[in-house]
C-alpha cells in the first residue's frame, strides 16, 4: 500500500511537473519580443553561421599564400634482391627515407583572392543585418496583429453585450405581449451572427499567436503573453515624424549589397588580368635515406635541396583577353543595374510616403466613423426599448457597426503596414 502510494506521487509530481512547463509564459512588450527573436530565431543563427563561413574561406584563400610545409616517410624492401655492378655484387638493403619540404608560391589571382574573400565577409555581414531587420519587420507586424485582433474581440464583446440584452428585453416584451415574437427572432439571428463572427476572429487570434511564436523561435509549450498597448504603438506623431525624415539611400540593405556586387564584379576585372602575371614558387627539400641492413647501400639521395621556378604565360590564342573582356561586359552591365535600381528605389520611397499619408487619413476617418457607428446603434437601442425603432432597425444598425468596426481594424493594419514599409525602406531604426 505504501510502495502505491509513493509511486502516485511521484507520477503526481512528474505530471506537474510537465504542466508547470506547458504553461511558462513569456511576458514581452514589442522591443523585447524583438530582442527575443533576435537572439532565438533559427534564421538569424544560420544569418550569423554565414558570416563565420565567409571568415573562414577567406582564411582559406589567405592561407594559399603563406608557406605550406609537409613531412614524409617512405620505406623501400627489394626482398633480398642485388645490384650487380662491374661483376660486384651490392646488396639492396630495405630503406626509408624520411622527407620534409618547405614551399610557397604566389600568384597575382591568389592577392586578388583575398580582396574577394573580404568582400565577401562584407556581404555577408549585411545580408546578417538585412536579416536581422526582416526578422524585426515580421514579429512586430505579428504583434501589433495579435494587439489588433485582441481589440476586434473586445469591441465584438461589447457589441454582444448589448445584443444579448436586448434580446432579453424584447423576450420578456414578447412574454408579456407588447412585442411580437418575429421581432425576437430577428434579435436572436442578430445574437448569433455575431457569437460566429466572436469566434472566427477568435481562431483568427490563434493563428497569430502561433505565427508570432515560430517567429520567436520560442518552445512550442511557450504561451505568449503581450504586455505591449497599441495605443503607445499607434502613434501618430511618431508617423508624422518618420514622413519629415529624407531618404538616404545608402542606408538601405538593398543598395549596400548591390554596391557590394558591383565592387565584387569590379575585381573580378582586376582578378581576369592577373592569368598574365607569371606565378613565382620556392621550396626547400630535406631528405634523409636509411638502410636498416648491417650494410649499407648505395646511397645518391642529396640531404639537402632548393629550387625556386617562375613561370610566365605567353600565348593563349586570345582565350585571356576574350576572359577580360567578358569580365569588363559584365562590370557594366553591373553598373546599369545599380542605376536603375538607384531610381526603382526612390520611387519606391515616394510611393511608399504616399501610402501611409492615405493610411494615416484613413485611420483618422476610421475612428471618427466608429464612434458615430458606436452612438448610432447606443440610439438605436435605447429607442428600441420605447417602441420608437423597430428590430429592423436594430439588425441595420448592428451590421453597419459590424463594418465599421471591420473597417477601423483594416484601416489599423494598413496604417502600421505602411509605416513598417517605409522604416524598412529607409533603415530607420
Amino acid at each position: 500500500m505504501n510502495k502505491r502510494v509513493i509511486l502516485i506521487g511521484l507520477i503526481s509530481l512528474v505530471v506537474s511537473g510537465h504542466i508547470v512547463k506547458a504553461q511558462e509564459t513569456l511576458k514581452l512588450s514589442v522591443e523585447e519580443a524583438e530582442q527575443y527573436a533576435l537572439e532565438h530565431n533559427r534564421t538569424m543563427k544560420n544569418a550569423s553561421l554565414d558570416v563565420k563561413k565567409a571568415e573562414a574561406a577567406r582564411w582559406q584563400t589567405l592561407s594559399s599564400m603563406l608557406p605550406q610545409a609537409s613531412v614524409g616517410f617512405s620505406y623501400q624492401n627489394y626482398c633480398g634482391y642485388e645490384l650487380s655492378m662491374m661483376g660486384m655484387p651490392i646488396p639492396m638493403n630495405p630503406s626509408g627515407t624520411l622527407n620534409a619540404t618547405v614551399s610557397l608560391a604566389l600568384t597575382g589571382a591568389q592577392v586578388v583572392g583575398t580582396m574577394l574573400s573580404n568582400l565577401s565577409i562584407e556581404m555577408s555581414d549585411i545580408t546578417k543585418q538585412q536579416t536581422e531587420q526582416s526578422i524585426i519587420k515580421s514579429v512586430r507586424s505579428v504583434y501589433l496583429s495579435v494587439l489588433v485582433m485582441e481589440q476586434t474581440v473586445s469591441l465584438l464583446d461589447s457589441s454582444l453585450v448589448n445584443l444579448q440584452n436586448l434580446e432579453q428585453t424584447t423576450i420578456n416584451a414578447v412574454k408579456a405581449g407588447a412585442a411580437e415574437q418575429v421581432d425576437a427572432d430577428q434579435i436572436s439571428i442578430q445574437v448569433n451572427s455575431m457569437k460566429n463572427n466572436i469566434n472566427s476572429t477568435r481562431r483568427s487570434l490563434e493563428m497569430l499567436y502561433n505565427s508570432l511564436q515560430l517567429q520567436l523561435g520560442a518552445d512550442i509549450n511557450t504561451k505568449i503573453e503581450l504586455t505591449g498597448s497599441l495605443n503607445n504603438i499607434l502613434n501618430s506623431d511618431n508617423i508624422k515624424s518618420l514622413l519629415l525624415e529624407s531618404f538616404d539611400i545608402n542606408k538601405n540593405y538593398d543598395y549596400q549589397l548591390l554596391k557590394k556586387s558591383e565592387k565584387l564584379t569590379k575585381r573580378q576585372v582586376t582578378m581576369s588580368w592577373m592569368d598574365f602575371l607569371p606565378t613565382i614558387s620556392v621550396y626547400y627539400q630535406y631528405s634523409k635515406l636509411s638502410y636498416f641492413g648491417k650494410e649499407e647501400g648505395f646511397n645518391m639521395t642529396p640531404p639537402n635541396m632548393i629550387g625556386a621556378s617562375i613561370n610566365l604565360p605567353i600565348y593563349s590564342s586570345g582565350s585571356r583577353i576574350a576572359k577580360v573582356k567578358e569580365a569588363k561586359l559584365e562590370y557594366e552591365k553591373m553598373q546599369n543595374t545599380v542605376k536603375t535600381t538607384e531610381d526603382a528605389l526612390y520611387v519606391q520611397e515616394r510611393q511608399l510616403r504616399y501610402n501611409l499619408v492615405s493610411a494615416l487619413e484613413n485611420y483618422e476617418n476610421q475612428c471618427d466613423n466608429i464612434e458615430v457607428s458606436q452612438r448610432v446603434f447606443n440610439n438605436i437601442l435605447n429607442k428600441y426599448k420605447y417602441g420608437m425603432s423597430s428590430s429592423l432597425d436594430v439588425t441595420n444598425a448592428s451590421n453597419n457597426l459590424i463594418t465599421a468596426q471591420s473597417n477601423y481594424v483594416q484601416s489599423i493594419m494598413t496604417l502600421l503596414n505602411a509605416q513598417i514599409e517605409l522604416e524598412t525602406l529607409m533603415n530607420n531604426k
